[in-house]
């Protein structure tokens, strides 16, 4: 019988996990040093965060001989879901968030990852990257610029002028995994607003397009989301931030004939037309190498 694993852990389980005592994670969690979350009072742990979070301190030797499926997981983004089912590359995409992602990589369990992670200032994924993989061969390059911010429902009848008015409204969710969700809560508590005391539906969105669907089907007042997808479901957008969306891959894998084939495609006049009917995306600087991963 195959196991099934847990998607949040609790305090003697991640206790166990770590072979610490249950007191020493209550520690770890109010200095904010592992991934949590506080529902009713009680702390849970994202599975998916705690195997992302145990693979930054990971040293010694990864398992070079393991193959690297045809699999681009991490953060979803509409543009390179479409890219990737068009360029005929035969990459498949699986999007659970950006530490998930990231922490797939690491395992050998994906060729790429899509992230979008928020490391303060003009900061984006290269920390993270370095931190999860150390000084392993991967590459990071830019997708796209991505404006993102909250939507509501058309011509925001509710009057949300920023984070500060989204204490007493309903706010949808992304997976703790993704950067977005990640990004948002940073913003919530820059206003002194408790993530966790946010009304709204608890089960969360797992792409950019389900997030939406939830404002629009009325279950949420707004949600942190981008202005491609918001133009797409014909619903309102208050921009915000610019954020970069990167592809990390395994540098052996690059100049492979599946990823070559999805870089070809993101270099047509097919991928430039779609490009520019998604409002907010920059796909300008397409390709740059932001990380170069010196190896073992």
């Amino acid at each position: 019988m195959t196991e099934t694993k847990v998607e949040y852990l609790t305090t003697r389980e991640l206790a166990d996990l770590l072979r610490i005592k249950e007191r020493k994670v209550y520690d770890l969690a109010a200095a904010g040093e592992v991934p949590c979350v506080r529902v009713v009072g009680k702390l849970l742990f994202p599975r998916r965060d705690i195997d992302a979070w145990i693979a930054a301190s990971r040293s010694g030797p990864q398992e070079a001989s393991k193959p690297l499926p045809l699999v681009l997981a991490g953060s979803h983004d509409p543009l390179l879901e479409w890219a990737l089912r068009e360029s005929g590359s035969g990459i498949a995409a699986f999007f659970d968030g950006s530490l998930d992602g990231l922490a797939r990589l690491a395992q050998r369990n994906a060729m790429a990852c899509g992230m979008h992670v928020s490391e303060g200032g003009d900061g984006w994924n290269v920390g993270t990257v370095r931190d999860v993989m150390g000084t392993q061969p991967v590459v990071v390059l830019e997708f796209a610029r991505r404006q993102r911010g909250l939507i509501v429902a058309p011509d925001n009848p509710l009057g949300i002028t920023g984070i500060r008015d989204l204490a007493k409204l309903r706010c949808a969710r992304r997976e703790a995994g993704a950067g977005s969700q990640k990004l948002f809560e940073e913003l919530l508590r820059e206003e002194g607003i408790d993530p966790e005391g946010l009304a709204g539906p608890m089960v969360p969105a797992r792409t950019e397009g389900d997030v939406a669907l939830i404002v629009l089907e009325g279950e949420a007042d707004v949600a942190f989301g981008l202005a491609a997808v918001a133009a797409q479901t014909r619903l309102g957008f208050l921009p915000l931030l610019e954020e970069r969306f990167d592809i990390v891959v395994w540098r052996q894998v690059f100049f492979d004939e599946p990823f070559q084939a999805f870089m070809r495609f993101a270099g047509s006049q097919s991928f430039q037309r779609r490009a520019a009917t998604m409002p907010g995306h920059d796909t300008s600087g397409f390709g740059m190498v932001h990380y170069n991963g010196p190896g073992s």
